[in-house]
């Protein structure tokens, strides 16, 4: 059988925080404008089966209690303990070894409501060898295929003061013998199927959003993760 795809969407639209310093950019907003892309691209054009983990916007009831009882990271734990749930029900009703999950996000450098000098793509796993270090490999190489005017965009950035000199367009941590970034994200440990994050450039700096919010900037991140998806599926 094909394989099942499933989206995750970054976040809430009350998550503090996740939004360029002008508003002009929400990222919770852009996760799920893609996310409804690369749904109908997959399902209608390609034949896939695809889910999203949570659609909504909004913070179910349960978590708004847990906020009001115990703060924000009490709403942020139950938010990421259902978003794994959901992808594990998915896992168990089609079997691990047919599903994927895919959680689209924008990265920031700081949380200060200013604009800073970070930019680059990324691919994260979970820590350690897994079937995961495969998917981001092939999310890598369509990255560098269809970000090529965004490597312009750096290159001239750091001659105008918009990207401290040590940015690259692509994060890599190679010391495992691969390209992904490996951090302990709650759910890429604990989704039962291959599991990655993408960080779409930085929604605080003013290149960055500029082309995330041009056609030509929604297109490239669409396309990557389309052309990384097919990649995946078709080798693996």
């Amino acid at each position: 059988m094909k394989r099942i795809i499933i989206f995750g969407t970054a976040h809430l639209d009350s998550t503090p925080g996740k939004c360029s310093p002008d508003g002009a950019f929400r990222e919770a907003v852009y996760s799920r404008e893609i996310i409804a892309d690369l749904k109908a691209i997959m399902e209608k054009t390609y034949g896939y089966t695809c889910f999203v983990d949570y659609d909504s916007m909004q913070p179910l009831p349960a978590w708004t209690e847990a906020r009001k009882r115990k703060g924000y990271s009490a709403e942020q734990s139950a938010e990421l303990v259902y978003r794994t749930q959901q992808v594990n029900k998915i896992c168990q009703k089609y079997g691990v070894e047919n599903c994927l999950y895919v959680s689209i996000h924008v990265n920031g450098a700081g949380d200060d409501g200013k604009w800073h000098g970070a930019g680059g793509w990324c691919c994260y796993t979970s820590r350690g060898k897994t079937k995961a270090d495969l998917l981001a490999e092939c999310f890598y190489d369509a990255a560098i295929t269809n970000l090529r005017s965004y490597v312009n965009i750096i290159d001239e950035g750091k001659r105008h003061g918009d990207y401290t000199e040590k940015q690259v367009p692509f994060r890599m941590d190679k010391t495992d013998g691969d390209r992904d970034m490996e951090a302990d994200l709650y759910v890429l440990r604990h989704s039962a199927c291959p599991a990655v994050l993408t960080e779409n450039l930085f929604q605080d700096n003013r290149r960055d959003v500029a082309f995330l919010l041009s056609d030509e900037g929604r297109q490239a991140i669409t396309r990557l993760h389309v052309e990384a998806l097919l990649s995946y599926c078709q080798k693996y």
